[in-house]
């Protein structure tokens, strides 16, 4: 009975999770004694959470996304895991003086930003488990008053621990005091944007999923109002930013305001639009391109230009910029369209006429995302970062559009999209291209600055485009052991996709070095990472395009 229970409690997934925990852990210097101690309870308490939250199966009061665990485990550390380990590669380039302080205490900020916001949703989702708890027979009282305890502890524990780490650190209390303050608020912003996504977006994402957006979306936006913050205050914050930082920040955020610009004067045009059917459709999109045009034109540049200083208009910069290698990123272009019409007319035919397995076919897009991105990584990594967030805005529009059903290409890009969809999408919310884009892209971005491990940055070009793809493939074709009774990952396929990603590293790595980059890279980590990476792939049921890139680039970065 207990043999039975302690493997229910351990599936497949927890444990790949807890040896990607236990591997930073390992590479934890003791200068980060605090942060992978918190990382530890924060490990600990989401384990209990998520047993907690499945324990009530459909009796918890959201919806989330059919046929998915609730992956609350995975999402709460693979964010805080991520800024754990650029903090530990960070430290390496202290050692030497390749960084400054200043860099080191920005991440270490970022971390606990992170790790907070994860505790809090935690917390909320531990009290929502009680409060339904209530709702059963007064047997379980005592049981319950042990979760609370637990919950209670954890919470005391790695508050103390945020408190001893800050107050080692502060020059003053005061500035302690207001730090403590700013994590405490994404906390709280966490568990009230959570659920504006749960309700939002019923049966579109698991817990684990609606976590890491979350988190990210928490953290990243919080940075951006600290910056324009410190900005209006003349208060020192964080490092130095690059322009093309600046503008996809500030392009994302316009492109999250419109839907609510938007919405608002739809409303007040309401009862004008009813009285004049005929046009409503029309005038629907008009409104909805005039705020397009005004939000990215003249709100979003002035933004930019308040917090970086550019000496001419954004938009010009950008073409400044394109233009200051014309041959080079101007054919890079030509490559890139050339690609992307000829795979987009080439799969979407197949996809109409063809029996062959939509899973396949959308594998056939992670293969061309290598094609595409791997010669720009080597070549021209900077305006590689500025095309992901291009793309993102693309993507963004498009999902806007096709939601809002904004005429004349709403119910277009709604047919073009659904020939891809799988069980992961909805009707309401088609996510995976979002996914796909965002594995390759978070990589890349994240090892702009210093980074001495020349294989991060493929992160996510390496376990989506070539490990996932092979995995998928040869498990379709070839695979008969299965990993689980009820799963379709097969042995075959897993084994095929880490070996994929190994020959693909031993091919890239001479290139690398021949290209100038400092070989850095050990093969005993680079196989541990490659080996967790792709198991997760194996057991995971969340959505593997978003976590898998950064669990591999995580461990990349020790």
């Amino acid at each position: 009975m207990a043999t039975g229970m302690a493997s229910s409690m351990l599936n497949g997934e927890r444990a790949v999770v807890l040896l990607f925990v236990s591997s930073i852990l390992y590479s934890t210097r003791i200068s980060l004694l605090y942060e992978g101690l918190s990382f530890s309870l924060l490990t600990i308490f989401a384990l209990f959470v998520e047993i907690s939250v499945e324990s009530y199966g459909s009796a918890f009061p959201f919806k989330t996304r059919p046929g998915a665990s609730s992956g609350i485990l995975l999402g709460a550390v693979t964010l805080p895991g991520v800024a754990i380990s650029k903090l530990i590669q960070l430290s390496r380039a202290l050692s030497v003086h390749e960084v400054g302080v200043e860099e080191v205490e920005f991440i270490r900020l970022q971390y606990w930003a992170t790790s907070t916001t994860c505790l809090c949703v935690l917390v909320f989702l531990c009290f929502m488990c009680h409060h339904e708890s209530k709702k059963t027979t007064n047997s379980a009282s005592l049981h319950n008053d042990c979760h609370m305890k637990f919950s209670i502890s954890s919470i005391a524990l790695f508050t103390a621990v945020c408190y001893l780490s800050f107050s080692a650190k502060s020059s003053s209390k005061w500035n302690m005091a207001l730090t403590l303050l700013w994590i405490v608020c994404h906390g709280v912003s966490a568990v009230k944007f959570i659920q504006h996504v749960l309700n939002t977006f019923p049966s579109c994402a698991s817990f684990g999923e609606a976590l890491l957006v979350t988190a990210g979306f928490v953290v990243y936006f919080g940075d951006m109002f600290a910056c324009t913050t410190a900005r209006l205050s003349s208060i020192a914050y964080g490092v130095e930013r690059s322009e093309i930082n600046t503008i996809i920040q500030g392009m994302l955020l316009g492109l999250l305001i419109i839907p609510m610009l938007f919405k608002s004067i739809l409303k007040k045009w309401e009862l004008y639009m009813t009285t004049t059917s005929s046009n409503s459709e029309v005038k629907r999109s008009t409104i909805f391109y005039l705020c397009l045009a005004f939000i990215l034109l003249s709100v979003v540049p002035l933004w930019m230009q308040f917090v970086q200083d550019f000496h001419v208009h954004p938009f010009l910069w950008v073409l400044k910029f394109v233009f200051s290698e014309p041959h080079k990123r101007l054919s890079l272009c030509v490559y890139w369209v050339a690609v992307i019409c000829a795979s987009v007319l080439r799969f979407y035919n197949i996809s109409k006429n063809s029996k062959i397995e939509r899973i396949l076919l959308r594998k056939y897009y992670h293969l061309v995302a290598v094609l595409m991105f791997v010669p720009a990584v080597i070549f021209q990594p900077l305006f590689l970062n500025l095309a992901f967030g291009a793309a993102l805005g693309v993507f963004l529009v498009l999902e806007i559009i096709r939601v809002w059903r904004i005429w004349p290409l709403g119910p277009l890009v709604h047919k073009f999209m659904n020939a891809f969809t799988d069980h992961r999408d909805s009707d309401l919310l088609i996510v995976s291209h979002f996914s796909l884009l965002l594995g390759c892209a978070l990589p890349i971005w994240m090892s702009s600055g210093f980074n001495d491990r020349p294989l991060a940055p493929f992160a996510g070009i390496l376990s989506l485009g070539i490990g996932d793809t092979m995995a998928s493939m040869v498990g379709y074709k070839y695979g008969v052991l299965r990993w689980s009774k009820t799963g379709k990952k097969t042995v075959e396929g897993t084994a095929a996709g880490i070996t994929s990603v190994l020959a693909a590293c031993s091919a890239l790595l001479p290139l690398l070095a021949a290209t100038g980059h400092m070989f850095t890279q050990h093969w005993l980590s680079l196989l541990m990472a490659v080996i967790v990476s792709g198991l997760l792939e194996a057991y995971t049921a969340q959505l593997d395009n978003a976590f898998i890139p950064l669990i591999f680039y995580s461990l990349l970065c020790l």
